[in-house]
């Protein structure tokens, strides 16, 4: 093993403004730069997304330079980043990427068989918790050859997001929200005709609408593939009744509004502008909706999922690795990992760092005490929140349906083997749904069990 104290590097305590965020492509990789020259370690590493507030700006800035002055080795320069799997091999070829970057569960094990992430295996397991991972959680970022290809962070379970405001306005009790998919239709029915707003929408749109397809169909205890990842399984029970019910929210009760086709971003800033009543999401969402989209804190609701009587039936679960690009040096990596054990992990298993993190995010009116879930365990997580508690500013009480009731429901990963390309499948299916009255669900999901089988076989 290397030790990260003795690379003779030496300080360097700068850190980039937002101004400087266009000549990231400079320091990203090692290839003819100096991040390595005289001694020192330059990253830069995913700040804050496209439009993101001035506070948030500013507590990433801050948190760099706590870490540099802990490291005075590295010299850690936050830039503006957001991943797509649309552009990210464009960016990994014109040397446009961070060092550092998160990458959906999903897209771990492809990133690593492609080679465009680092095994980081080495610096990882220097870390004091290495064997402390929740072995489901690693095995995100763990690539099929059993190398580690970046930490776990910001795992969470899909949740029921609602507008209170609107729920009044319907004459709905907020604190009561929904706790069966029957009652998500009548809620949304009520919604769209007092308001005129979309009671429920859907995600359709960049594999959004097959990952909450995936999501639906696991509340009614169904599954897309088996856990092997061999064998496709769209062509279920439990995914026609999901369909069933979002043709008939959209045709029959004309709850879901005219626009149907969202994706991550455009529907978190409609039901920020108050155009949503419900819509599924990871819990952390709440996050971007502050800080991205403004939303009013008092009209914010989170719920647990509603779930079948299914024994199958659960919740997906999915996070981020914090991932490396595989064109950074090992100077590079191990900064990197330090970093990201320092910014993204150690706030989730030390309650001093927690607290330190806290304060930081206090200073700058940023979220805090938003719901995520254990990459540990769960005593270390309570211990975590326990430490956050006198800092935590997000309306936790319109939140309890999800912080009381996750734990006692059972979290279901996505499925394991070409997981974007699946979603993208069912992207069109959903979309045909819901812009075709006349769409016939079996014709669809036969088609696509086809597609998908095809996809694994190749």
């Amino acid at each position: 093993m290397r030790n990260h104290r003795r690379r003779g590097l030496t300080a360097l305590a700068t850190i980039a403004s937002l101004a400087s965020v266009s000549v990231l492509a400079a320091a990203c990789g090692s290839d003819g730069d100096d991040s390595e020259s005289d001694g020192k370690v330059k990253i830069t590493v995913e700040g804050w997304r496209p439009g993101d507030e001035q506070g948030t700006i500013d507590a990433v800035n801050k948190l760099a330079d706590e870490f540099m002055k802990d490291n005075p080795d590295i010299v850690v320069e936050p830039v503006e980043w957001e991943w797509s799997a649309e552009t990210f091999s464009t960016q990994l070829a014109g040397d446009t990427l961070p060092t550092t970057f998160r990458v959906p569960f999903t897209d771990t094990k492809g990133l690593a068989e492609r080679q465009q992430i680092a095994d980081v295996t080495e610096y990882v397991n220097e870390l004091p918790y290495a064997e402390e991972f929740n072995p489901s959680v690693l095995a995100a970022a763990t690539g099929t050859d059993g190398k580690i290809y970046g930490l776990p962070t910001d795992v969470y379970g899909v949740g029921l997001h609602y507008n209170r405001d609107l729920f009044e306005e319907a004459g709905l009790d907020p604190d009561a929200p929904p706790t069966t998919w029957d009652e998500v239709r009548e809620d949304a029915d009520a919604i769209a005709e007092a308001t005129g707003q979309a009671g429920y929408v859907q995600m359709s749109a960049n594999n959004t609408g097959g990952w909450m397809l995936t999501t639906l169909t696991y509340t009614l205890g169904g599954r897309l593939q088996s856990e092997d990842g061999t064998t496709a399984s769209v062509d279920n029970p439990a995914t026609a009744e999901g369909l069933q019910m979002l043709h008939d929210m959209r045709w029959e009760d004309d709850s879901m509004g005219k626009n149907t086709n969202f994706e991550w971003g455009t529907i978190n800033e409609a039901f920020a502008a108050g155009k949503i009543g419900m819509y599924m999401s990871g819990s952390d969402v709440y996050n971007a909706l502050v800080t991205t989209n403004q939303v009013d804190p008092d009209s914010y609701g989170l719920a647990v999922l509603p779930l079948s009587d299914s024994p199958d039936a659960g919740v997906l679960g999915g996070g981020s690795v914090a991932a490396v690009s595989a064109k950074a040096s090992d100077e590079e990596q191990s900064a990197a990992v330090l970093w990201n054990d320092f910014y993204r992990e150690k706030k989730n298993y030390d309650p001093a760092a927690a607290e330190a993190d806290a304060k930081v995010l206090a200073e700058s009116d940023q979220p805090i005490g938003t719901p995520t879930l254990p990459i540990f365990d769960e005593p270390t997580w309570q211990g975590v929140q326990d430490a956050i508690a006198p800092y935590v500013n997000v309306p936790q009480d319109q939140m309890s349906s999800f912080r009381e009731g996750i734990f006692d429901q059972s979290l279901v990963p996505e499925p394991a083997s070409h997981t974007q390309e699946l979603y993208a499948i069912l992207d069109a299916v959903v979309q045909k749904v819901l812009t075709d009255e006349n769409a016939d669900i079996a014709a669809l999901l036969a088609d696509a069990q086809s597609q998908a089988q095809a996809l694994l076989d190749s």
